[in-house]
């Protein structure tokens, strides 16, 4: 389902990946990454949509932290799309800091968090985006026993509340195995380079983007 993107407000809510350095003083910071790129499209494409794009991401947030802010983050702004993608530091803190967040868990706050956004905002569309780690270091690998069920959360919750589902981990991993060095699209594994970012806003505007 694309969505029509004219006279919106678009927030875009997650973790450093979407947070990117943004100026969190500033309101109107997008940061360097996805959100950025995702604006300057649509507004080099329609310069007088009338359309918002407001980015809250927070580096280090997991699913918890995002519904902790739910009401400053989110019910403040008001947004017609929220465009959601979070869960990567769910895994990774069980691995550098053995502070796990069970798969249960990390499917009650983010159904809690999409409930709440249905209840208060009823008319607004939902984007989710799966989180996601590509091979880049040794130990990545060893992530999908965590990062595999919290994908098929995230794919179950959008079957129930999103417009849209971005498969993003198969979708990045598609770029690898066509040739794109892993290091290219994400030297860790998990923060994009500029391509990497790139990508993301590319399948982004692909998926959910109606002009």
């Amino acid at each position: 389902m694309k969505i029509p993107l004219q006279n919106k407000t678009i927030l875009f809510q997650g973790d450093s990946v979407t947070d990117c350095g943004r100026d969190r003083n500033d309101p109107a910071s997008l940061g360097d990454g996805y959100p950025a790129r995702v604006a300057d499209v649509c507004r080099a494409l329609c310069p007088d949509s009338g359309t918002a794009f407001v980015n809250r991401g927070v580096a280090g947030d997991r699913v918890r932290d995002v519904l902790a802010r739910y009401e400053t983050d989110i019910l403040r702004v008001k947004p017609d799309v929220l465009s959601v993608l979070i869960g990567i530091n769910d895994v990774w803190r069980r691995y550098d800091s053995g502070d796990p967040t069970s798969p249960h868990a990390f499917e009650r706050d983010y159904r809690a968090l999409l409930t709440r956004v249905k209840r208060d905002m009823p008319g607004a569309s939902i984007v989710l985006m799966e989180p996601f780690a590509l091979y880049a270091l040794p130990d990545r690998r060893a992530w999908r026993e965590d990062l595999d069920p919290k994908i098929q959360v995230v794919r179950a919750l959008a079957e129930e509340f999103a417009d849209v589902l971005i498969p993003l981990d198969g979708l990045l991993a598609r770029y690898v195995a066509e040739g794109l060095p892993t290091a290219a699209v994400a030297a860790d594994g998990v923060h994009p380079t500029d391509a990497g970012h790139g990508i993301i806003a590319r399948e982004w505007l692909r998926n959910v983007a109606e002009f």
